[in-house]
């Protein structure tokens, strides 16, 4: 067990590192509404992939188990991996109906997990969605609120609410906004018949995650291209919808053009340069490959985190070896400031 929140502690660390270096801005509002000591179910939208859980992860000061479509269990050495990183698979319909009775049994894992005052990370929409747009929920999340208050009816369960919001979330050096709405006590829904506590759930959580995220009802395409052109901020949700319902723009609904902009696009392009085999196997290999946008961006931080360490590792001998040691030193941390510099300004 020790190892084990070891291991979470590093890879939690290595992630958050990787997060800042490929991430302009973290922007994260209501941590103060994360309970610290209490079993909480994380209700978030889903747009981005695994980028979503990982800023999840890392953003809110709980460690979390989190509720994984099965496809990705299926190779043992991946399902092993996945699984010590607290990730448990859930089966859809896409699955195979004979995998979905595999559900119950996840399910108790998750009652037995929130008894011990766990954190478990739910996207209730059941998939991932690039739309700036809160899908209609799945009863999944519901089964497992109402089945551990049957279990555990003296559990004080927090319903946690969370907006997961990206300025353009298939770019490099991004930036994002996780908008953290007030728990919800689960008890509140212990004492309505089965079907009305459904039904109530889904509409509730959905209502709060609709207030934390830019939500386009009606004519998606026309809208977002409308906001867009209109230069909107999609890191402030509230003064988007408030616009979307009213028509009115309130001080800081849109972006203000950076002056920096011609400098950061030579930066960029230099730090291709000097990452140019890890740029060549994501511009030539991975990016061609990668069938849904909405890994874009999962991907090249993947590679990211994997490759580029490794690339400046071998940079670094090689300068090391043919010129000095301390002047190879100096030309990564040069490399690391270069980067710094083309993500954040």
């Amino acid at each position: 067990m020790i190892f084990k929140y070891i291991k979470l502690h590093v890879v939690k660390a290595y992630m958050s590192l990787g997060l800042f270096f490929y991430y302009k801005k973290i922007h994260v509002n209501g941590l103060q509404f994360v309970p610290k000591t209490k079993p909480v179910l994380i209700l978030s939208n889903h747009q981005n992939g695994l980028l979503d859980p990982l800023l999840i992860a890392t953003q809110s000061r709980r460690f979390c188990y989190y509720l994984t479509r099965a496809a990705v269990f299926k190779k043992p050495l991946v399902a092993k991996l996945l699984k010590g990183l607290n990730m448990l698979p859930v089966y859809r319909v896409r699955d195979g109906w004979q995998n979905i009775t595999n559900n119950n049994e996840v399910f108790e894992v998750c009652k037995d997990l929130l008894k011990i005052n766990e954190a478990l990370v739910v996207f209730p929409e059941g998939s991932h969605n690039i739309n700036r747009k809160v899908r209609p929920l799945s009863k999944g999340f519901t089964r497992i609120i109402l089945g551990t208050l049957e279990t555990y009816p003296d559990l004080d369960l927090q319903l946690l609410p969370i907006g997961v919001n990206y300025e353009n979330p298939k770019a490099f050096a991004d930036s994002m906004y996780l908008n953290i709405g007030k728990p919800i006590s689960a008890k509140m829904y212990s004492n309505l018949k089965k079907a009305d506590a459904v039904n109530a759930l889904k509409k509730d959580i959905q209502d709060q995650i609709q207030l934390l995220t830019t939500h386009i009802d009606d004519n998606y395409d026309v809208v977002i291209k409308n906001l867009e052109q209109e230069g909107a901020d999609f890191l402030k949700p509230k003064l988007i919808n408030h616009y979307l319902n009213s028509g009115e723009k309130l001080v800081g609904f849109s972006t203000s053009a950076s002056l920096l902009k011609p400098f950061k696009k030579v930066l960029t392009m230099l730090l291709k340069i000097v990452l140019g085999p890890v740029y060549a196997m994501w511009t030539f290999v991975v990016k061609p490959k990668i069938e849904e946008q909405e890994f874009t961006g999962t991907f090249r931080f993947a590679l990211g985190v994997t490759l580029v360490p490794v690339w400046l590792l071998i940079v670094f001998i090689i300068l090391g070896l043919s010129l000095s040691w301390s002047l190879a030193f100096n030309i990564i941390l040069g490399i690391v400031f270069l980067a710094l510099l083309a993500v954040k300004i």
